[in-house]
């Protein structure tokens, strides 16, 4: 009688969408392209006109990596009371549309593939109405 070895399936995690579209750096690449593009639409960066932007991307970019699974180093507040002035400012559902839109151009212009996209904009997408504050 021969004894065969067992074999050992070791099981990968799934890679969170963090790791999938490059981990920091595709979101430090994400986050500059999305604000280059947010502050050029005259629809919207008005939104930004009292805003520090190097602090306001520092966030953003803690933001994302959290949200898309990477390490969570997130210290911000809420994402209803962070919008919150925002709101009174007359922010609304076609803002938050122009923003998405700003999100999957960004996604699309540093070449991450459809699949990823939707995923991050169904995160984004999540948040509409705590930004919204409704």
């Amino acid at each position: 009688m021969s004894a065969t070895p067992e074999t050992t399936t070791v099981t990968e995690p799934a890679k969170t969408l963090y790791d999938q579209i490059g981990g920091a750096a595709a979101v430090d690449a994400a986050v500059d392209v999305f604000y280059r593009k947010v502050l050029a639409d005259y629809r919207i960066n008005r939104f930004f006109d009292d805003i520090d932007m190097e602090k306001q991307a520092v966030k953003q970019k803690a933001f994302f990596t959290m949200a898309f699974g990477g390490p969570n180093n997130y210290t911000g507040t809420d994402m209803r009371n962070a919008h919150a002035r925002l709101v009174k400012m007359g922010m609304n559902s076609d803002h938050f549309n122009i923003v998405m839109e700003h999100l999957g151009a960004t996604m699309q212009e540093l070449n991450v593939p459809p699949a990823l996209i939707a995923q991050a904009a169904a995160i984004a997408e999540s948040t509409r109405n705590d930004i919204l504050g409704k």
